[in-house]
């Protein structure tokens, strides 16, 4: 019957509540025999978000549309890769994720004889991921781009309109890449503690995730915790005991002046964000680099909330 897909599927497509709507393929409205509605023929992708421009959304289409035709013609049958907290580890880091993606667009290229060229999705990297800064001593580079950060659905709170869920949009995450010949001589460092670098894209690249609070909502996680800016990044000499170079990210305006309004455009917001990287502002001194506590789970990142001074 041309309802049994519903049937097989419903209950495994679903989120962690059993919530269909928030699964990141929804099948409610293809052929469900219990309403009309539900007989639609069509499925959801909820896990693509709506691009600001035609020509993104053009772009994003066309890989489902080769993924579509790719599965159909050569049906995935190898066994499935289970990732386990890889996913909120380095793959919430930019570099992979664009590593991954392009090995996705490779096989789509090999499979349908299309080409797929990476550089048609350069603007989506660019919006997800927007450039902070970099600087550049004793022929190493390091930059700071935006990372994904998932933020959490807290518990129900009574509110004036009933019952709410707040979200605890109070952390967020970026990358650092660090290139170059370190030499066993230098390391990078965010607010003194050593950054877990780990490969990156190219061959003499390093990343790194810094996971640092933003806020302290009313509503949270781990109310206790103060926000970590700004956050300064050091490139340490261990010979010498004291930083080379660094620049610091502000969480906020270095001067206070936030403001209460939207950017009026793409230009304006990119300006806000830039003002909030200086190319200069490293510890000054000499120091000892602290030992960070990473979690075994997300080796990876470096989560300012767990480090205890």
């Amino acid at each position: 019957p041309p309802w049994m897909i519903d049937r097989i599927l419903r209950h495994l497509m679903v989120d962690v509540t059993g919530n269909t709507h928030r699964a990141e393929i929804c099948i409610d409205k293809l052929y469900s025999p219990d309403s009309s509605s539900g007989r639609l023929g069509l499925i959801e992708f909820r896990a693509f978000e709506m691009p600001p421009h035609p020509r993104m959304n053009l772009a994003q289409a066309l890989v489902i549309r080769g993924l579509i035709a790719l599965f159909w013609e050569r049906p995935y049958e190898r066994p499935f890769i289970r990732f386990g907290t890889r996913l909120h580890d380095e793959y919430l880091l930019p570099d992979p994720l664009w590593r991954d993606f392009t090995a996705v667009l490779d096989e789509l290229s090999e499979g349908l004889g299309i080409r797929f060229d990476p550089e048609w999705f350069r603007a989506q990297f660019e919006f997800r991921f927007p450039s902070y800064g970099a600087i550049e001593s004793n022929g190493i580079e390091l930059s700071l781009r935006a990372a994904i950060e998932p933020w959490h659905v807290l518990g129900e709170e009574g509110s004036i309109g009933g019952t709410t869920r707040f979200v605890d949009s109070s952390v967020e995450r970026l990358q650092v890449s660090v290139s170059g010949d370190l030499q066993g001589r230098y390391a990078a460092t965010c607010n003194q503690w050593l950054l877990p670098l780990s490969a990156g894209a190219q061959a003499d690249t390093r990343i790194a995730g810094v996971r640092f609070r933003t806020w302290l909502p009313p509503s949270c996680l781990h109310p206790t915790i103060p926000p970590h800016g700004p956050l300064v990044f050091d490139i340490f000499d261990t010979w010498n005991g004291r930083a080379v170079a660094g620049c610091t990210y502000h969480i906020e305006h270095p001067g206070g002046r936030n403001t209460d309004e939207q950017p009026v455009n793409s230009l304006e917001a990119e300006s806000r964000r830039r003002a909030r990287f200086q190319e200069f502002g490293h510890t000054p001194g000499s120091f000892a680099i602290r030992s960070p506590a990473v979690s075994p789970e997300f080796p990876s990142t470096l989560d300012l909330r767990m480090q205890r001074l």
